[in-house]
């Protein structure tokens, strides 16, 4: 289980590349591989809040959309992913998708968001791995993956992308953005960017500004893999299987996965066992905890790149929608739609005093729902029937 996925679901099982393989350089989606339910949008030269060069040059971004947009085009709803996840919101693991959707709990067929009711769009952010231009990408002038050379982007710049996809669609105004994590903060984002065109809002564990704990935590993330001598400086695309920066990204997402979970629910689940006969005092074994991270780390690898992860790390740090706007509280002053804000309340990464600045800072909030559980940030997975419920009772009152 992690940001993006719940093991335990048929779809969402380990039905991508199996671990017995060599791990590829990159998981990375490249041109030429099978497109699977992606659609594909060029952005023109996309403007960069932090660049110096200021463009992103022959931006495209990767989206999939379920349901129609009717004719008054008010139902549409868009959902934004989390750090590691992509467009694949709702459909099996099938060519051209690593795992089946992250959020088919939410979406599908009776679901609160109901594709039989709702024109639903979700795209791969700018920087990421999964058809959107991103660092595995060709560069315009030579042919060969940005790699290296893959500008700095942030949460507003994700947040433009997604407007000209909007424009694309003819959708002036959407019903609903919301999202987990990273999703939530650009749902933040749209609405004090584009408060005409934000309908109402529904973020999920999430924050109106990156703390100083969420960057210290993230921080080790990239070091680890930075420090991995096979990262290469980011220019590993050509590198053979088993020879790219695994390890690296490895073990960013186990320090990231221990912040998904909350101590208790290790503690209960895991405490002091090892993994099968192995004794870990000085014999070569493991603790059951320390293989389930291992584990984590290699499925990670086995269908994400390190350069993205990198450079959507540094995304959320840099969010803060209050950024040159007065400040957080007045920056949200400005935006009088709906809100629901959602928190777990036994999360570590995005604690519960996140959601509730966020919540009173919000003129139009519905008030804060807390999701319960014992799991910590990952409980916007597990929890869905509470989570459900939440938005289902949201989306009902727009």
């Amino acid at each position: 289980m992690d940001d993006d996925g719940i093991e335990t679901d048929a779809w969402a099982a380990d039905e991508g590349p199996r671990e017995t393989a060599p791990i590829p350089a990159s998981a990375a989606w490249r041109e030429g591989d099978h497109p699977g339910r992606r659609r594909f949008v060029s952005l023109g030269d996309l403007p960069l809040e932090a660049d110096p060069l200021g463009t992103l040059p022959d931006a495209v971004l990767a989206y999939e959309t379920w349901g129609e947009l009717n004719a008054a085009r008010d139902n549409a709803i868009y959902v934004a992913h989390a750090l590691t996840g992509d467009s694949h919101v709702w459909g099996p693991a099938e060519p051209g998708h690593h795992t089946g959707g992250w959020w088919h709990a939410m979406v599908g067929e009776g679901k609160p968001l109901d594709p039989s009711r709702h024109f639903i769009v979700s795209a791969n952010v700018i920087g990421g791995c999964q058809g959107s231009t991103g660092p595995a990408s060709a560069h315009p002038e030579d042919g060969k993956p940005w790699g290296s050379r893959f500008p700095y982007v942030t949460m507003r710049d994700m947040v433009a992308a997604e407007l000209r996809l909007a424009d694309h669609l003819g959708i002036d105004r959407w019903r609903l953005i919301t999202g987990p994590s990273m999703g939530g903060m650009r749902a933040v984002e749209w609405a004090v960017t584009a408060p005409e065109r934000t309908g109402a809002i529904a973020p999920v564990g999430s924050a109106a500004a990156s703390t100083a704990d969420q960057i210290a935590w993230s921080t080790p993330q990239v070091a680890a893999i930075q420090a991995d001598p096979k990262f290469r400086g980011g220019d590993y695309y050509d590198a053979a299987d088993g020879d790219g920066p695994h390890v690296g990204l490895g073990i960013a997402r186990m320090i990231a996965h221990t912040t998904y979970r909350s101590e208790n629910e290790l503690n209960e689940r895991f405490g002091r066992t090892y993994q099968g006969d192995g004794d870990p005092l000085g014999k070569g074994g493991l603790f059951s905890v320390q293989s389930y991270l291992q584990h984590h780390g290699r499925k990670l690898a086995r269908r994400f790149d390190a350069n993205s992860y990198i450079r959507l790390v540094q995304a959320i740090q840099s969010h803060d929608v209050g950024r040159g706007r007065g400040g957080v509280e007045t920056a949200l002053a400005s935006y009088t739609g709906p809100a629901l804000v959602v928190a777990v309340d036994s999360d570590r990464l995005y604690p519960l005093k996140n959601s509730i600045q966020l919540d009173s800072a919000l003129p139009g909030s519905t008030g804060i729902k807390v999701v319960r559980s014992p799991v910590g940030h990952d409980g916007f997975l597990v929890e869905s029937d509470q989570l459900n419920a939440f938005i289902a009772e949201f989306e009902r009152s727009l």
